[in-house]
């Protein structure tokens, strides 16, 4: 039986609409339509940042651009929607298709822009607005739906309808990180979320608002629904077999380790039996390269302890044991601890055959402990270090600028032992000195005497600095000379001295 509001017709919302149940279950209907168009729309939105801050960095940048431009389109898409409203049902339904495709397939069309383009911010730019516009056009479309199913005033139709929107919002923006990302992946999990926006939308027009479509209109939006829910479903199947050779164009042939952490996407290319030397990869940013990675562990690793005690030493991040394989180089260190965020990297840094050869099976010493935890937090423990060593990602990138303020380094200061020192990772001088500088007067900031160094990177390339900057810290002056000296006399350690007295050392 058919429920219709006896309320008069309005130009706007159009008559009546006849519904196969009654006024108040096809409202209830509609706002949950819009519940789940919304945790869609913002999948969407979330799932281009995440992407693009992993593509491109500077997750800052990526999340400003994915905003601005899709608020601006929303408000486009608004204004093409009011000639559809004569036409409500069919031009959401339309609407809701076209999303599902765009909004699904987003992730893996900018991947693949980023994989075999070498470019991924048009494609950025592109779908956000696309995406923006047709999230835009379908709110004055469900205002003129749900007032056609009961005619209420205008202020309670919008109130009813945002409450709704934002709500479902919320449990998109919690779905992302907490279900879709672990479950499914970035590019799964859009595609999904793609197959769920046209079963609503679709649903919500071809059953509740069968009545307003012509037969060409029905069988069209069925021909288009099934269409996309076929080119998702593609899509997901084919997502292995996509990763795979987008990852070999990105990383070239040899990819050995590729798994995705609740932290990172972790890539080991190379090593082991292969002839080409290991390269680890986070997040798509080279961190450990086997042509060079010697020459930086030696040069953030033995200044500062050749300048004084180093029986017990806190290495922040390097989860590939690499800085510990150059800490026990020194016979009197008698302990290493090494926090790591991603408990998957030291994982592979113990059981995996090219990078624990690598790292000299570091983490088989019993003086090594890894601890799972973020540096800040470990840092507010009442722990003293005669030297505390910052391997961490460089500060240039977003995520990563919190380990290089001044919150941060007063931790770590209160940290050191009586004439401890600090060694902090600081990025490359060339061709941008600004970040070095500024992570150098940040450590002086908050007390500590700092002695600046960079040495030079052996070959630099795509993914590979010219230069690495360090800067060696304490609460006393801390002199270089002074510790290539205490390295030169040292050599019943082991220490290679060659890094040593590479000529840009503190000079």
């Amino acid at each position: 039986m058919s429920a219709v509001s006896d309320a008069p017709s309005s130009p706007e919302s159009g008559p009546p609409a006849r519904l196969p149940v009654r006024a108040g279950l096809g409202r209830f209907l509609v706002l949950g339509t819009v519940f789940v168009c919304a945790a869609c729309g913002l999948v969407y939105e979330l799932e281009l940042v995440a992407l693009a801050s992993y593509l491109a960095g500077d997750s800052v940048t990526q999340a400003s651009v994915v905003l601005s431009v899709m608020v601006f389109a929303m408000g486009v898409g608004s204004l093409l929607a009011k000639r559809l409203r004569c036409r409500a049902a069919v031009g959401f339904g339309a609407i809701e298709a076209a999303l599902a495709l765009v909004g699904g397939c987003s992730a893996m069309a900018l991947y693949a822009c980023f994989a075999w383009g070498g470019h991924s911010r048009p494609a950025l730019v592109g779908f956000s607005f696309a995406i923006g516009v047709l999230i835009g056009a379908e709110v004055p479309l469900l205002m003129t739906l749900i007032q056609r199913v009961r005619r209420q005033d205008a202020g309670g139709a919008v109130a009813d309808l945002f409450a709704a929107d934002y709500v479902g919002a919320l449990v998109g923006g919690l779905a992302f990180p907490f279900l879709l990302l672990p479950a499914f992946g970035q590019l799964t999990g859009a595609l999904v979320t793609g197959a769920v926006n046209a079963v609503a939308g679709g649903a919500l027009v071809l059953w509740l608002f069968r009545r307003d479509l012509t037969v060409r209109a029905r069988w069209t939006l069925i021909v288009a629904n099934g269409l996309v829910l076929a080119a998702l479903a593609a899509g997901a199947l084919l997502t292995p077999s996509f990763e795979r050779a987008a990852r070999q164009a990105v990383y070239g042939p040899g990819v050995r380790v590729a798994l995705r952490t609740g932290e990172q996407e972790i890539v080991l290319v190379g090593g082991g039996t292969s002839g080409r030397p290991l390269s680890l990869f986070l997040n798509g940013r080279l961190r450990v390269s086997g042509r060079d990675e010697v020459r930086y562990h030696e040069g953030l690793i033995h200044p500062a302890m050749a300048a004084g005690p180093h029986g017990r030493v806190l290495v922040l991040g390097g989860g590939d044991g690499l800085a510990a394989r150059e800490i026990l180089r020194y016979a009197g260190v008698r302990s290493v601890t090494v926090v790591e965020r991603d408990a998957e990297v030291v994982r592979l840094a113990r059981l995996d055959p090219g990078l624990s050869a690598l790292n000299g099976g570091a983490y088989r010493d019993p003086r090594v402990r890894a601890v799972t935890a973020d540096a800040f937090d470990w840092l507010r423990r009442p722990m003293a270090y005669d030297v505390v060593v910052c391997d961490l990602p460089a500060p240039e990138l977003t995520p990563s600028t919190k380990y290089y303020s001044q919150e941060f380094y007063g931790l770590a200061e209160r940290a050191l032992a009586p004439g401890g020192r600090l060694v902090v990772h600081a990025g490359p001088l060339e061709p941008d000195p600004r970040a070095f500088w500024t992570v150098d007067a940040t450590m002086r900031s908050v007390g500590l005497r700092t002695a600046p160094y960079v040495i030079d990177a052996p070959g630099p390339g795509r993914g590979r600095p010219h230069d690495w900057g360090f800067v060696l810290a304490a609460r006393s002056p801390v002199g270089l000379r002074a510790a290539r000296r205490a390295a030169e006399r040292g050599r019943e350690s082991g220490l290679p001295p060659s890094t040593l007295m590479h000529p840009r050392y503190g000079e």
